[in-house]
């Protein structure tokens, strides 16, 4: 055959293929209707968006066969003319069985020309599969990024304090299964974050975390999951629930060197500002506790979050210990000053009051039960006492008696 023939031969193909487009793209909708039984459930609009892409990769496999060099071009032919939502609502994998079919319909039809025309229907059809899997990849990443900058929006929202009515729908919007309870978690950036171990071992543990990072720190929401039927053995039940100090210990590895603090656990995510602030006063000054544990606790870091300025801190104090003490019993509040002024001693203490070491032991002892805090232990005896210093700076300055003039 002449290469003059060949031309003629490629030219009469191309003007026949022109002619039958349009039946192709009749029997390929006909073929999706009998064949693929989602094609049928969809709503009537997008059951049209489908047949355009069909439309538009049958025009583009006779513009590729006429110039194999516009490859480049096939996912912007073909699904170019597919409205967006159509991405979200068909998969990758409808997406193939769309493309099958579709081949399948156009080989039926080719069988009589020539074995040119039928490798090239192989290779155009290998050569959109590929532009799909970029076409789904690419929306794919641009949705990764997209999720990333609206979760950092929520957890800027969520330290700063500033909601608005959007706040809700964005969260929604990020799949978070969170319920009930939070905790903020508040550490240094890792060099390396791994977003995806942090989940996993989040949902590990029945808990959905945020996560933001704020230039060299690294910021985790903690909420409480409800497992998946998958994960619950119908033999041993739901796993038990563990504290947020207890997550935060599992999830210390995710976090850089240095200082890891836990705010306290609020009742909902609308209130996680609170456990955010106390956890960043927390973690500006937890290098001043030496020892302190990792992670520690933002209550446990209360005398430095008061003494570095924190309000919620001195309030905390003068809340949570000066004014129960004040209000139950003056004894207690009497002996715990005495106890801790001089030096925890139980027999300099009740020198000073006139009483037995044993009663000053039972007064304690009722100190904590009012409290929550044991006095006789050196950690929290600094918290106590910072308590009552502050606690006495808001009290009022007593008013001097005065005496009335004699009567002559």
């Amino acid at each position: 055959m002449t290469p003059q023939k060949k031309v003629q031969t490629k030219a009469q193909t191309l003007a026949w293929l022109r002619t039958i487009s349009g039946e192709l793209a009749t029997a390929t909708l006909k073929r999706l209707e009998d064949t693929l039984p989602w094609y049928g459930t969809m709503p009537p609009g997008r059951r049209s968006a489908v047949g355009m892409v069909a439309q538009a990769g049958i025009t583009s496999f006779i513009a590729w066969f006429d110039d194999p060099k516009s490859t480049p071009w096939i996912a912007a032919d073909v699904f170019g003319a597919a409205p967006r939502e159509l991405l979200r609502s068909v998969s990758l994998q409808q997406t193939l069985q769309l493309i099958r079919v579709t081949v399948e319909v156009v080989e039926e039809r080719v069988t009589s020309g020539s074995e040119t025309l039928r490798e090239a229907i192989l290779l155009y059809s290998r050569e959109i599969a590929f532009a799909a899997a970029d076409v789904y990849a690419r929306a794919a990443e641009a949705r990764g990024l997209w999720d990333a900058r609206l979760e950092a929006l929520v957890v800027d929202s969520i330290l700063s304090g500033e909601y608005d009515d959007e706040l809700p729908s964005r969260i929604a919007a990020l799949g978070w299964h969170g319920h009930g309870e939070v905790s903020v978690l508040v550490g240094t950036a890792p060099q390396m974050l791994d977003v995806d171990q942090l989940r996993r071992a989040a949902r590990h543990m029945t808990a959905d975390v945020l996560i933001g990072v704020q230039g060299k720190r690294l910021v985790l929401v903690i909420g409480r999951a409800q497992p998946s039927m998958s994960e619950v053995d119908p033999e041993i039940g739901a796993s038990p629930t563990l504290s947020f100090l207890e997550i935060a210990t599992q999830l210390e590895s995710g976090f850089g060197s240095g200082h890891l603090v836990l705010g306290h656990e609020v009742p909902s995510l609308v209130e996680a500002s609170k456990s955010a602030k106390a956890a960043l006063a927390g973690f500006a000054v937890a290098r001043s506790w030496r020892n302190a544990p990792r992670p520690v606790q933002s209550d446990d870091l209360l005398p430095e979050r008061a003494l570095g300025g924190d309000p919620l801190a001195r309030a905390s104090l003068v809340n949570r210990i000066y004014r129960p003490l004040q209000a139950h019993a003056p004894e207690l509040m009497t002996t715990l000053w005495a106890y801790l002024d001089n030096g925890r001693s139980l027999e300099a203490t009740a020198r000073e009051l006139f009483v037995h070491p044993n009663t000053v032991r039972y007064r304690l002892k009722r100190v904590t039960e009012v409290i929550g805090w044991d006095a006789t232990g050196a950690r929290e005896a600094l918290i106590l006492q910072s308590a009552l210093i502050i606690g006495s700076m808001n009290e009022p300055e007593p008013q001097p008696k005065t005496q009335g003039r004699a009567l002559t």
